[in-house]
């Protein structure tokens, strides 16, 4: 069962014979070594399964699977040196799928990939095409159009924008909305999640000065809507 894999180890030894395990099974893997790299190219690409190893460098495996459980349903592994039930169940809390507890060898985690790919068939593993109103957002080809009319987004309006579609209607706060910009814009603050919104109403609304999709909602944050006629 051949699936895009990313692996995210910040042991580049260790990262790289997993990598050859992984890519002699038939699977194409993509090797990253620190936390935000892995939710950049989380965000960036489409992955059948993600391998996350708890103690990477910036953000760790565990803030990485928290974040992206509230944007993705992708399957998740950890691997970890903590073995105490308490860390362990820390890691199923936060999002993952499953995980392994190090040491282990190659042939082991490549058994467990082979194992959880099972558990979702490959036409269910990734996010079908959102529409809302006249927006419509294809996560895996990572487009936007509006009417019909594409749409160039930046990543972090992206990540804005396919945040808020999964949950029409759901106010977000702009403490939410920059989770999800974490590790794209890393100067991230509340105003920056302000200018994205303002560049997208440029690009989505037909009145960027009278907004029917994309709100705000005054003292809390924005929301996505189907708009009005």
């Amino acid at each position: 069962m051949c699936a895009r894999v990313m692996l995210a180890e910040d042991d580049r030894r260790q990262a790289e014979a997993l990598r050859r395990y992984l890519t002699a099974e038939g699977h194409e893997a993509t090797v990253v070594h620190d936390g935000e790299e892995a939710l950049r190219a989380a965000r960036q690409q489409t992955f059948d399964l993600l391998l996350l190893d708890v103690m990477l460098p910036g953000l760790d495996g565990m803030q990485v699977c928290r974040i992206l459980r509230q944007e993705s349903d992708v399957l998740m592994l950890m691997l970890t040196a903590r073995s105490s039930e308490d860390d362990l169940l820390r890691g199923l809390d936060v999002g993952a799928d499953d995980y392994m507890t190090k040491p282990f060898s190659p042939r082991e985690l490549v058994a467990r990939v082979r194992t959880l790919l099972r558990r979702v068939p490959a036409t269910a593993r990734h996010p079908p095409v959102l529409r809302v109103g006249r927006l419509t957002v294809d996560e895996p080809r990572h487009t936007v159009t509006a009417g019909g009319v594409p749409v160039d987004c930046t990543a972090g309006e992206f990540a804005i924008l396919a945040a808020m579609i999964r949950q029409p209607g759901r106010v977000f706060t702009r403490g939410q909305l920059l989770e999800h910009t974490r590790g794209i814009d890393r100067e991230s603050t509340g105003r920056t999640i302000d200018v994205h919104v303002m560049n997208l109403r440029r690009k989505i609304e037909a009145n960027p000065r009278r907004p029917r999709q994309l709100l705000t909602v005054y003292g809390v944050g924005y929301k996505l809507t189907a708009g009005t006629p």
